[in-house]
């Protein structure tokens, strides 16, 4: 079992110095785990029309409605992102919540998909459905620290490495707290 210490200590670092400047805003994210005989990770690439985060890799979710609980959000936000009916998905849990520099509290909701599905991306908001290997993340030597230049500090992120899509940021840093939850 995964220390909760060892993962509050993993996600404080990721937030360490990214002060947003105003209050949090709550959102709930699907980790959605999809049970292939070789299991992958569901992410979405978010379209170039967004007025945030666009042409992102991210998982389906978003803000928290008032009276809803993340996993209420998440099973919302992934029906309309994707059309991933509320009652597919079996919840198992929340990862350790991610803030983000953009002043987001996310909480990650962990959840199993039985395949077959028949997702549709919504054209306003996702581009791509797609699928990364649990294999790769399950290997401690795939994410990549990197640093940049964020509002005059410089910020360290996390990167997971995939052929088509720069996989980054929040995303990256839940994909991280995942993998050693699973380790």
């Amino acid at each position: 079992m995964t220390d909760p210490l060892r993962l509050a200590r993993a996600d404080a670092t990721e937030t360490e110095g990214w002060d947003s400047g105003g209050p949090l805003r709550d959102a709930a994210v699907l980790v959605p785990l999809v049970l292939h005989p070789e299991p992958t990770v569901l992410l979405t690439l978010r379209t170039t029309k967004l007025s945030s985060h666009a042409g992102q890799v991210a998982f389906p979710g978003g803000r928290i409605e008032s009276g809803e609980s993340p996993e209420q959000a998440a099973l919302r936000e992934s029906w309309e992102e994707v059309g991933l009916g509320p009652a597919l998905p079996q919840v198992l849990g929340r990862l350790p919540d991610h803030l983000t520099g953009t002043g987001f509290r996310i909480t990650p909701v962990l959840a199993l998909l039985r395949p077959p599905l028949q997702l549709i991306p919504e054209p306003g908001e996702v581009e791509l459905i797609f699928e990364y290997p649990l294999s790769r993340l399950l290997d401690p030597a795939l994410p990549q620290q990197q640093k940049a230049r964020f509002r005059g500090a410089e910020r360290a992120f996390w990167v997971w490495p995939h052929e088509r899509h720069y996989v980054w940021g929040a995303t990256a840093a839940i994909l991280r707290n995942l993998a050693l939850v699973l380790r």
